[in-house]
Order: structure tokens, then C-alpha cells, then sequence
């Protein structure tokens, strides 16, 4: 009976401990200023400023203008009809080439159309006829757009000339005729084929990752400068013997907030902006909760080494955009180096932000990601034990300077 009460007792103290720790850190986050931005004013305006910046998604009414030294009906005809076209626009029809390179140095355009003298004539006689396409290399969703457009005028202009020359006797054999193999382009996941349903998933998972990093070191920093000893654990909060009251006290705090913080970057900011969303919401909590955990521990570990408040902005701010592009979203991870495919892994954005973006905009289940949530899970659990070791000899080295 005795040997039940003082288990009862052991485990009251330290529930107790636990949240006193809770507590004390949940106040240190709101007493500091610069910790709230890195905790709240970012979340809350990075992902409206990324999707506002990159809506609308698509570039439309490209700017362009034609030299047409063919001047003929066909020539006009293919002006007309990439004129009509959503996403390019024909401003101006130039004498020459170097005046067409007049407006596109001065950014009145972004590509130049040019039809050469013989362009009817090759056409006329049978024969392939050229359209050259100059674009302005420097925005490359302009010269997507463009591209897009005179193909796309180019191959039903084809079709037309065909049908014309060699007519047959019914529209059924027409069809055949000028196209035998009929095809359809269909944009998977991204109807739309814009920028920020592709790239704003992982800015929002990154985002979460940097600024847990960046508050959880600013935080112990401070620490470490109001500390006498220079130590991680302020000399009051010795008595908590146990390492694991004080890291998982610690990081509950962190993940009460983010569990908010995550509710409005990856749930509120994609609607307001109706990025796609097929995702089932116990699906997608379920593969959350280890990408939190990981990022919390994961930052409490590399605290550890902060020594002062402006040490993580130094060391880890110029990282996010590194993260962005070992994280595979905008390159295959299968196309890089093995060594970058190693250390990508042990950053929880790498597997985070593969998962969500299948989850989120693919409607992928936890069978299909199962390889970076089984990861989350493996980083939750080495940078737990880091973390259990930085603190652990944090907390040795106070009392020792307090027993001395």
C-alpha cells in the first residue's frame, strides 16, 4: 500500500512539474516580443503575403508584338488568333526587328512573333512554313504563357490547312483525316496550372519548421543571457530533477500554440485562397502531429547551441530557402546526389512537405506516404533523445555550480 502511494506520489509530482514548467514557459513566450513574431505575426502574414503576392495563379495577357513581313492572309489570320488567346495579347505589329527589340528591352513586351516574307508563300505551295518565337527569358511563367499560346495557334492553324487541301467527302472523315489521334492536356491535382497551388503547400510546411526554429532559439538565448551561468536552465527551475518534465513541459507549450498556428496557415490561409484541397481531415492530422513533434524537438535540440538572441537568425534564417530545394518540391530528390538526398533527410521539412503536398492537393492516404510519416515518426524519436541530452546536461552543470 505504501510502495502504490509513493507512485501515486512520484507521478502527481511530476504531472505537477510538468505543467509548472509548462506554465513558466507558455509566460516567457508572451513576455517576449520578438518570440510572438516568430510565433504569431509570421505565420499569420507570411502565408497571405505568399498567396496574394502569387494570385492570380496563372500569368495572363502576356504582352507581345509581331514583326510581319509576310503581310498576308494567313500571317493576319495567325495574329488574330493568338490575339485571342487568354494568355497572350498583341500590343504592337513593328516595321523591324530592332525596333520589336526596342519594346522588349524597355519591358513594353516580353516576347517577339516574326513571319518571314516566304511564310504564305510555303504555305501555298505545300510546304512546312516558319514562325520564329523570341521571348524574354527572364520570367519564365511569361515565356510559358507564350510559348503555350503559339503552339497551341500553330497546331490548330495546321489542321485548318490540311482540312482545306484535302478535303473529303464527309465531316466524320474530315476529322479523321486532321486528327487521327485525337488528345486531351488534363492538369492533375492543379487544374489550374498556377504557381501557388504548387510551391504555397510547401511554403506554409517550411514556414512552420523555420519559425519554431527561430522562436525556440531566440528563446533560449535569452535565456542564456539572463542566466549568471550562461546555462540553457535558469538556476530557479533546478529543482526539476527530471529531464523529461522539463522537455516535455516545454514542448507541450510549443505544441498548444502550434496547434493554432497550424489550423490558420494550413487549413484557413488555402481556403480563403482556394488552392486545392482533397484531403481528409483525420488523414491529415494524423500525419501532422509527428511533423510537429519533430520540428519542436528537432528545435530544441539546436537550441542547445544558441548563445545568444541573434544566434539563430544568423545561422538558420538563409537556410529556408536551401530547405525549399532539397525538400524535392521543385526538383526530383531521385535526380540528386546521394549525399543531398541524406542530409535532406534530416530536416523535417524534407518529408513534411512531400507528405502534405500529396495529402493536401492528391488526396494520398497514410498508406501511400508511408515512407516520410514512418520518417517523422524516426525523427521524433532521435531528436527526443537530443533533446533529452542537451537539457540533461544543462540541468547536470547547474547543479553542479549551484552545489559548488
Amino acid at each position: 500500500m505504501e510502495q502504490e502511494k509513493k507512485i501515486i506520489k512520484i507521478i502527481t509530482e511530476g504531472i505537477h512539474d510538468l505543467f509548472y514548467v509548462w506554465k513558466e514557459e507558455i509566460r516567457n513566450v508572451f513576455r517576449d516580443s520578438g518570440v510572438m513574431i516568430f510565433f504569431f505575426l509570421v505565420p499569420l502574414a507570411y502565408p497571405l503575403i505568399y498567396s496574394l503576392i502569387y494570385n492570380p495563379e496563372t500569368a495572363r495577357d502576356v504582352r507581345i508584338v509581331v514583326v510581319d513581313d509576310s503581310n498576308s492572309t494567313y500571317s493576319r489570320e495567325f495574329i488574330r488568333r493568338i490575339d485571342a488567346t487568354p494568355d497572350a495579347k498583341v500590343t504592337a505589329v513593328c516595321a523591324s526587328m530592332d525596333e520589336a527589340r526596342t519594346m522588349l528591352d524597355k519591358k513594353e513586351a516580353y516576347g517577339i512573333l516574326m513571319f518571314p516574307s516566304e511564310f504564305s508563300k510555303n504555305l501555298h505551295s505545300g510546304k512546312q512554313a516558319t514562325v520564329s518565337l523570341y521571348c524574354d527569358m527572364s520570367l519564365l511563367l511569361y515565356y510559358k504563357a507564350i510559348l503555350l499560346s503559339a503552339t497551341e495557334v500553330s497546331l490548330d492553324m495546321g489542321k485548318d490547312i490540311h482540312a482545306h487541301n484535302l478535303p473529303q467527302s464527309t465531316d466524320k472523315l474530315n476529322d479523321i483525316q486532321i486528327d487521327p489521334v485525337p488528345y486531351e492536356s488534363v492538369a492533375l491535382f492543379n487544374p489550374s496550372n498556377g504557381f501557388a497551388s504548387f510551391l504555397i503547400p510547401a511554403v506554409l510546411m517550411l514556414v512552420i519548421q523555420q519559425t519554431l526554429v527561430l522562436g525556440i532559439g531566440m528563446l533560449s538565448g535569452t535565456a542564456r543571457e539572463r542566466n549568471r551561468f550562461h546555462h540553457l536552465i535558469p538556476e530557479e527551475n533546478a529543482r526539476f530533477h527530471g529531464t523529461l518534465r522539463v522537455v516535455l513541459g516545454k514542448s507541450l507549450a510549443y505544441l498548444v500554440i502550434y496547434i493554432v498556428v497550424c489550423i490558420w496557415t494550413l487549413v484557413v490561409v488555402p481556403h480563403l485562397f482556394s488552392f486545392p484541397s482533397v484531403s481528409e481531415r483525420g488523414t491529415l492530422l494524423l500525419f501532422l502531429l509527428p511533423y510537429l513533434f519533430a520540428c519542436i524537438f528537432f528545435s530544441m535540440t539546436l537550441s542547445g547551441f544558441m548563445r545568444t538572441r541573434e544566434s539563430p537568425m544568423m545561422i538558420f534564417v538563409f537556410m529556408s530557402v536551401i530547405l525549399l530545394f532539397i525538400s524535392g518540391i521543385s526538383w526530383p530528390k531521385d535526380a540528386f546526389p546521394w549525399y543531398w538526398r541524406v542530409i535532406s533527410d534530416l530536416f523535417p521539412s524534407t518529408p513534411g512537405i512531400k507528405g502534405f503536398a500529396l495529402i493536401k492537393s492528391c488526396g494520398a492516404t497514410l498508406n501511400e506516404v508511408a515512407r516520410e510519416y514512418h520518417l517523422l515518426w524516426l525523427q521524433t524519436g532521435v531528436y527526443f533523445t537530443t533533446a533529452c541530452l542537451v537539457y540533461r546536461r544543462q540541468i547536470i552543470r547547474v547543479e553542479r555550480k549551484l552545489a559548488a
